[in-house]
């Protein structure tokens, strides 16, 4: 029992390092992207990129690709329309959808209230975007 009184005594790890707790006020880069919409980075290295992401109302993505990153998409607020290859799929709070490498999609937000999700993209999707016009 000695040791649990220890249990709070506990250190935050430096961000980055092994064991760092993360938060959007806590991350390696805020960004804004699209029509005012928000980004928050946690992890970001080639092979793994763990975000966080928020759309605001009637927002939404262009259709693109990705030749190797594999997206997970999970829903924390709000509900996300996504076109993934032509087919339309809704998702609401507490789901997940997993986007293959060179599947056409994106991903909109065509509620009145904001739309935040966690984006896993592995590996990492810098350099690998190609927009559809």
């Amino acid at each position: 029992m000695a040791n649990d009184q220890h249990i709070n005594d506990h250190q935050t790890p430096p961000l980055g390092g092994r064991g760092a707790v993360f938060s959007k006020s806590e991350c390696l880069e805020h960004y804004i992207w699209g029509d005012d919409c928000h980004g928050w980075t946690f992890v970001d290295t080639e092979a793994l990129s763990v975000k966080q992401e928020l759309m605001p109302p009637d927002t939404s993505e262009k259709l693109h690709y990705h030749e190797k990153a594999t997206q997970f998409f999970f829903i924390l607020k709000g509900r996300a329309k996504f076109s993934i290859d032509g087919e339309i799929i809704e998702l609401r709070e507490q789901q997940a959808i997993q986007i293959e490498p060179k599947q056409q999609h994106f991903i909109a937000n065509n509620q009145n209230t904001d739309l935040e999700f966690i984006l896993y993209s592995y590996p990492s999707t810098k350099n690998d975007r190609s927009e559809i016009k």
